[in-house]
């Protein structure tokens, strides 16, 4: 018997009784905080994003297109615009479907996880505003990234050498994975996440900042433009700033099969093969400032609308009211 009267044995079993405890403890507040932090996010926010990438990608995938061949190859506008009419309508929209599909989920994810993130932040742990949203903004970022074999294909189907080898975007995911692996579907990961994170904490923090400081305009018209241009500006200029990383991603992710090299290893690349000038890696920039432009006009203009438009509360018509005596009447 030990000195305070309790067998070893039953000293043995108390020590076996503690970890459960703990365990229900732990487990309770995993819970509170997965109940907390999913709780915080709105399907609303999903579904504009979703839709407002839908009606963005329709309208500028060509665009997008030329401005592909310029970063792959590093040449002019008009020589890049001389590929894809010698190309053909047939390969115009060939390689639609993957930004298609990444896009719409893509920013369902940024919108939704942002809101979402954002609010449990300051809600729950009293984050001041900017720093809610910075954080919120590489969460969602970084969200996005897990998109990155939508892009890998993307490229494939974009890049003339490969025409011969995928007719589809189904045929090229079976291609990848069966010949190289999952693996090979996350070439370029890392310029990705350093592009998503950043350029989503600028967006998020100006977006919300024009939003702030702008007139409140009465009309439609004048709204619709203001919003058009206020994520248009904010769009293109994080787009110019974070160009380099695009360059970077897509030369990675033009090759397939062998070992990838470094970021940093493919950036000094790209420098020397470019006469070891930095102007050179903003090639086609002019042109993707341009896109970016009308591709986050009518991205910011599409979301805000879709969210007026999910929020708006039905009207509920008013039955006049009548006596019993006027109604006898």
């Amino acid at each position: 018997m030990s000195d305070d009267g309790e067998t070893p044995q039953n000293a043995y079993a108390t020590t076996k009784t503690a970890p459960p405890t703990a365990l229900r403890s732990r487990s309770s507040h995993a819970s509170i905080f997965t109940e907390r932090f999913f709780g915080a996010f709105q399907w609303e926010e999903f579904a504009c994003g979703c839709g407002a990438a839908f009606v963005n990608i329709s309208a500028t995938y060509p665009i997008y297109k030329m401005i592909f061949r310029q970063m792959l190859h590093g040449t002019s506008i008009t020589s890049a615009y001389a590929q894809l009419r010698h190309e053909g309508l047939s390969f115009l929209y060939r390689g639609m479907l993957p930004p298609l599909a990444q896009k719409t989920i893509s920013l369902s994810i940024m919108f939704g996880v942002f809101d979402g993130t954002r609010r449990y932040l300051v809600e729950d742990y009293r984050l001041n505003d900017y720093g809610a949203k910075v954080i919120a903004g590489v969460v969602a970022g970084s969200a996005e990234s897990i998109l990155l074999p939508f892009e890998r294909v993307q490229t494939l189907l974009a890049d003339s050498k490969f025409h011969q080898h995928f007719s589809n975007t189904s045929n090229a995911f079976r291609y990848v994975v069966a010949h190289h692996g999952y693996r090979e579907l996350y070439r370029g990961i890392e310029p990705v996440f350093w592009r998503n994170g950043m350029s989503n904490a600028f967006f998020f923090v100006l977006r919300e900042e024009a939003s702030a400081r702008l007139p409140k305009r009465k009309s439609v018209s004048s709204r619709t433009a203001q919003e058009f241009i206020a994520g248009a500006v904010i769009g293109a200029s994080i787009s110019t700033i974070f160009y380099p990383l695009n360059v970077i991603k897509v030369s990675l992710q033009s090759e397939m099969g062998h070992l990838s090299e470094g970021s940093w290893h493919a950036c000094k690349r790209i420098y020397r093969e470019r006469d070891s000038r930095i102007g050179n890696f903003y090639r086609g920039c002019a042109f993707n400032t341009g896109r970016s432009f009308i591709s986050w006009g009518i991205m910011n203009t599409a979301y805000e609308n879709l969210k007026k438009l999910m929020h708006k509360q039905p009207q509920i018509p008013q039955i006049p009211h009548t006596s019993p005596i006027s109604s006898s009447k």
